[in-house]
């Protein structure tokens, strides 16, 4: 799959989480299959005023390759701005604008998806975005209830200068309720020239290739289902590739993705700077036990202490 001039090794995308895909996250999913990684959201006014907290979150390293920085706001002018310090800071290969958050608290500031209300100032950020860096821009957005005005919005954002779009078939509204309806990705994919990339619900290989063959989309985004769950990529790779298909990840193979994620966390120095606790307990979702692991470990501050919970956690399982 190719954006602009920028070559992915496949079409398995991870998408960008706030509080998920940091850096340790973004790299234990490449290694387990993803092609491509995006930044969490960051915000373009906080770059701007220099937080050291938004320009930390947009820092790569060697070991991840290639990464997309995603960036929201409602300012064309702002997210220009911020489009171009990133560019020259961290070097990413793909600017992402969020266009999709369905967050009460990013739609109130005029930003993430609201930005759909008001297509005349998403078109204006992206064209705005466009000219100040030399990077493939993409976007990301929800759908409106109709399916032609949905269409309508994606072929203006194409002709806008995006490289690329990637659509989560969900209203704002919805927000991650009910089931993401794919029939959106299929027409904006009929009407566009450039990659179209579907996001929502992929949990396993065969609905992969299902939504791969029913939309015709180049590529997949994967959010929500890779939590916790970095084999997951590796699995519909798999089955794309070979229609083999692998079992979900057991609690040992969680044991040792969790295990990675807290290394690279003190490797890359963010340790501190996440709820170790609550992202230890992505690794045990639909695990027996699960429960009482998380309560084990409210008050653990070590990894080799959560380590040692799940150990106990797969050795009971």
């Amino acid at each position: 799959m190719q954006i602009g001039k920028v070559r992915l090794g496949g079409n398995l995308l991870l998408a960008p989480m706030a509080e998920v895909t940091n850096l340790a996250y973004r790299v234990v999913c490449r290694r387990r299959g993803a092609s491509f990684a995006f930044t969490e959201m960051i915000n373009s006014e906080a770059i701007l005023h220099d937080n050291a907290k938004s320009h930390h979150m947009a820092l790569s390293c060697p070991d991840e390759g290639i990464f997309g920085v995603q960036i929201f706001g409602r300012s064309p002018v702002s997210m220009a701005k911020a489009a171009c310090l990133i560019e020259n800071e961290t070097s990413p290969s793909i600017i992402d604008i969020n266009a999709g958050c369905p967050s009460p608290r990013i739609r109130k500031t005029g930003a993430g998806s609201m930005l759909m209300e008001n297509p005349d100032v998403l078109e204006n950020i992206i064209q705005c975005v466009v000219e100040s860096v030399t990077v493939p821009v993409t976007v990301k957005i929800r759908v409106f209830r109709d399916v032609s005005q949905t269409v309508e919005l994606a072929s203006r954002l194409e002709n806008a200068g995006v490289s690329a779009i990637t659509v989560h078939g969900r209203t704002a509204m919805q927000q991650y309720s009910g089931v993401a309806d794919h029939l959106y990705a299929r027409r904006i994919k009929e009407k566009l020239s450039i990659p179209v990339i579907a996001n929502g619900d992929i949990r396993h290989g065969a609905f992969a290739a299902q939504i791969l063959e029913y939309t015709g989309c180049d590529g997949l985004m994967i959010g929500r289902a890779a939590m916790g769950d970095p084999d997951i990529f590796s699995r519909i790779a798999a089955f794309l590739e070979s229609g083999i298909k692998f079992p979900p990840a057991d609690c040992d193979q969680r044991k040792s993705s969790l295990e990675e994620y807290l290394k690279l966390l003190e490797a890359y120095g963010l340790d501190k700077k996440v709820n170790l606790a609550a992202h230890s307990a992505w690794f045990t979702r639909g695990l027996a036990g699960s429960r009482s692991f998380r309560k084990s470990i409210q008050n653990v501050k070590s990894s080799e202490g959560i380590i040692s919970r799940m150990e106990m956690l797969c050795r009971e399982a």
